[in-house]
């Protein structure tokens, strides 16, 4: 036997089909904004559960940025042992509710799967979501008395996190987990990060997020609110309180755009600022809260990623006649996770492919009436090995459009970095840190996430956050 061989009794896991997850139909779901996908019933999870051939030598643990211990949990789930299951999932994981709704399982874990080879994958984010949410559900019902093992703090440990994304909320989960203090500063009035501003709630309800932070708070994490990085908090600040160590999780927030005529008329947005508008000022339920959304009736969104992804469908759910994706290249080459774009075009929003903006033009009322659009075909293959897109001379259309949503990524914003001149920054502006530590050139600073890499994924901000924590762990404690 291998070590990749399956056990015995699960052989014909490979030949028990994938269980589909029930979702809420197109035409319902777009008038509203909640969950999309509905979750596994309890004889779902058990049947995705026994496909699982709980392999001696794991790949798809091997394929999780926060290394999740995949058959372990899986295994309990199979059994009915969902209190168990759940402390597996948070040995590694502080955010599983989370990770389960939105990780790209496909490129990770399910991807490194064996059964995908032949077949389809077991469906490991499902299973994560469902082993989590019956865990919160339980503590809310006052059925189990902490959703985590708590250990002793170590009397003058304390360590700080700046921003409240996934990427210090998994240090500090870490670090809590291990008795250290840790206090979470976050410059808007609510935690969480892109997992709330972001994020919306058709794919991450906002009460998961609150229920994972309340997991956090559980285990005496310190979250502070309206405490901005480079401003009411410095990194010196904190060490002359006593902070032994510090991370930087503060994200990537200020937008990329798109750099043509046009594009300071009002009715052009940042996908940064829209989604924020309709997530965290809870615009989607306008005038109970009095965050207003601008108005759209055609909408156009450039850009071809998950967010670009979350806007267009956000924007069909507050009332749009049309909402067109613009993108350079075909759907071949999009970057969104495929659930995504099927998602999308499912509620009717609608893909011009191998289309680039020109221009941006305004009616009688000065505010935005149409774009104009270069018209590409593809070429040869770029340095990520995708297919460079090129115009077409001469051919170019107008997209008639009142709200058009800039997708294009983002970039470090400054607060911080000016308050710290001591932290090397690459080219591009974002720290530079340790690759195996997460260290950055102040001593005992770490940092991770997309003010690292860039715009990136949830799950690799967490192992970010997760690696530095380790770091942190064996310094202060001699151990991880």
């Amino acid at each position: 036997m291998t070590d990749q061989t399956p056990r015995e009794n699960t052989a014909h896991g490979a030949k028990i089909p994938r269980t589909d997850m029930p979702c809420q139909p197109a035409a319902e779901r777009i008038a509203n904004f909640r969950e999309v996908a509905l979750g596994y019933t309890p004889d779902m999870a058990r049947a995705e559960a026994s496909r699982c051939l709980q392999c001696k030598r794991p790949l798809c643990r091997t394929g999780c940025p926060v290394e999740v211990r995949i058959p372990e949990f899986i295994e309990q789930t199979a059994q009915g042992n969902l209190a168990e299951a759940y402390q597996i999932l948070r040995s590694t994981n502080s955010l599983p509710a989370v990770c389960g709704r939105v990780c790209p399982q496909e490129k990770q874990c399910e991807g490194a799967c064996i059964l995908g080879r032949k077949g389809e994958p077991v469906a490991i984010g499902r299973l994560e979501r469902y082993v989590a949410d019956a865990a919160l559900a339980a503590s809310r019902q006052g059925q189990a008395s902490s959703p985590v093992r708590c250990v002793p703090a170590h009397a003058g440990l304390k360590v700080a996190c700046l921003g409240s994304g996934p990427a210090s909320l998994t240090c500090a989960g870490y670090l809590a987990g291990l008795g250290v203090r840790v206090t979470v500063f976050e410059g808007l009035h609510e935690p969480g990060g892109v997992l709330v501003y972001g994020i919306p709630a058709f794919r991450l309800p906002k009460d998961v997020v609150r229920q994972e932070l309340d997991s956090l708070r559980a285990m005496d994490v310190d979250i502070r609110t309206n405490w901005v990085g480079g401003r009411t908090v410095t990194i010196d600040s904190l060490f002359a309180e006593g902070y032994q160590a510090v991370f930087v999780g503060v994200g990537a927030g200020l937008p990329v755009f798109l750099n043509i005529p046009g594009e300071n008329i009002i009715g052009v947005f940042s996908a940064n600022e829209y989604l924020t508008r309709a997530n965290l000022g809870r615009a989607y339920e306008f005038p109970a809260y009095d965050t207003p959304t601008y108005p759209g009736r055609h909408v156009t969104v450039f850009g071809a990623g998950n967010v670009a992804m979350d806007a267009a469908r956000t924007a069909m759910r507050l009332g749009a006649e049309s909402v067109h994706i613009v993108y350079r290249r075909t759907r071949a080459e999009m970057p969104a996770r495929q659930e995504e774009i099927e998602h999308a075009l499912e509620e009717g929003v609608q893909l011009v492919e191998l289309a680039a903006p020109l221009r941006f033009t305004a009616g009688d009322s000065k505010r935005l009436a149409a774009v104009d659009l270069q018209r590409m075909e593809l070429g040869e293959p770029d340095a990520s090995g995708r297919r460079s897109p090129r115009p077409i001379p001469g051919a170019t259309f107008t997209q008639p459009t009142d709200l058009a949503i800039v997708a294009l990524g983002t970039r470090p914003n400054p607060l911080l970095l000016d308050a710290t001149p001591q932290l090397t920054l690459n080219k591009k502006g974002y720290i530079v840190v340790d690759e195996a530590t997460g260290e950055t050139s102040i001593p005992n600073v770490f940092a991770g996430g997309d003010i690292v890499t860039g715009a990136a994924t949830v799950i690799l901000a967490m192992g970010a956050g997760r690696r530095a924590a380790r770091e942190i762990a064996r310094r202060l404690l001699g151990e991880e």
